[in-house]
């Protein structure tokens, strides 16, 4: 298998508010789209929720995997290794500590490479993924980000 590129992006109107994710996957001439949107959500949540989906689609362990991203928040919490020390501290006093624990899970199981892009720069992919978070946000099936709104009933957003 060779490396596989994926290209992430999430979006939430009014965030918090209706939100979704886009991914472009691309391995050799392969290339896969994936995009849901979400009823009630935050723009972190879903720019981490689109990495999550990503990695956990790849069906062979160990792949090459290069994730590229605008998000500062996803890139540097796992290139800087910021997530790695909230997991020692459990979390204490983090957000969207489901999803990390999620990615926590599916992280190990690849050689992944973080990159940052800037957003809304003219990259072809990560104008995609921001189509296809947006087209998502917009949709009129939009499913419950359970997460979020359990941790905004319990007062933790």
């Amino acid at each position: 298998m060779g490396k596989i590129t994926i290209y992430t992006d999430g979006s939430a109107k009014g965030n918090p508010g209706n939100g979704g994710y886009g991914v472009v996957m691309m391995s050799g001439k392969h290339k896969k789209e994936l995009s849901e949107g979400f009823r009630d959500t935050t723009n972190n949540r879903m720019e981490l929720m689109s990495v999550i989906v990503a990695l956990e689609t790849i069906k062979t362990p160990g792949a090459e995997v290069e994730v590229i991203s605008d998000s500062k928040y996803v890139v540097d919490s796992v290139e800087k290794k910021w997530v790695f020390g909230w997991q020692k501290k459990g979390f204490k006093g983090k957000k969207n500590i489901d999803l990390w624990k999620r990615f926590l899970l599916i992280y190990p199981k690849h050689n992944i490479k973080f990159t940052w892009v800037k957003g809304h720069a003219g990259n072809l992919y990560n104008e995609r993924c921001d189509e296809l978070a947006v087209s998502a946000a917009d949709g009129s099936v939009l499913l419950v980000d359970e997460g979020y709104e359990n941790q905004k009933t319990e007062g933790l957003f």
